[in-house]
């Protein structure tokens, strides 16, 4: 049976993040969830018996390696990591005051905070739907404290020129065998959505 592809996306956006991408894969593989930044959170069950494909944009991979929601054949990142901030041990992650500033600045000014984040990312701006502030929270606790560099990832998806994601950390994180480079950046899946689906289905076609 062919795999269905479960797609995650990342902190500051919602299930339509995956839009694009999802317009060069057949939608009966596709299934989408949405962790509630920008409205419920929605987890429609996979087809019983299908293998899954975990693909985790960004956070979304974090939060899949954290959270383990269900039992997957293989997990892909794009433009994802296994663990965000610096550790004793990780010094290529992201300085652990800029999450602690966005945390504080979330609770007084949730749309600076998010602009600014879509602007460093290369987005066009955030969801127009109301942000869910708590659960926005949550998610950058989660990229504080979550350090998952002893789980599998088994394809990495990574831009060259990741301004969030860096290069460095990426080769930190992933094993060069499992890794395929794009030269562009942290949104591979709105930048270069055939270069992604074609990687996720020759992927999908070799497990099968």
């Amino acid at each position: 049976m062919k795999p269905l592809f479960l797609l995650v996306h990342g902190w500051g956006f919602d299930a339509a993040f995956w839009d694009r991408l999802g317009a060069y894969l057949p939608p009966e593989d596709v299934l989408v969830w949405d962790l509630g930044f920008f409205g419920p959170s929605i987890y429609p069950a996979p087809q019983a018996g299908r293998p899954v494909v975990a693909v985790g944009h960004s956070f979304g991979l974090l939060w899949l390696l954290h959270e383990c929601p269900l039992p997957w054949r293989a997990l892909v990142g794009i433009n994802g990591f296994s663990c965000f901030a610096q550790r004793p041990d990780f010094a290529q992650g992201q300085a652990s005051r800029v999450l602690t500033r966005m945390r504080r600045r979330l609770e007084t000014a949730p749309g600076e905070v998010l602009a600014l984040f879509h602007h460093l990312c290369g987005s066009a701006g955030p969801p127009q739907a109301a942000p869910t502030l708590a659960r926005l929270a949550a998610g950058l606790e989660g990229l504080a404290a979550w350090d998952k560099r002893d789980c599998a990832v088994d394809l990495a998806l990574c831009g060259a020129a990741d301004p969030l994601v860096t290069p460095a950390m990426s080769q930190a994180l992933f094993e060069s065998a499992r890794t395929l480079w794009h030269p562009g950046g942290h949104l591979l899946p709105l930048e270069a959505p055939v270069w992604c689906a074609e990687q996720l289905t020759s992927f999908a076609a070799r497990l099968a």
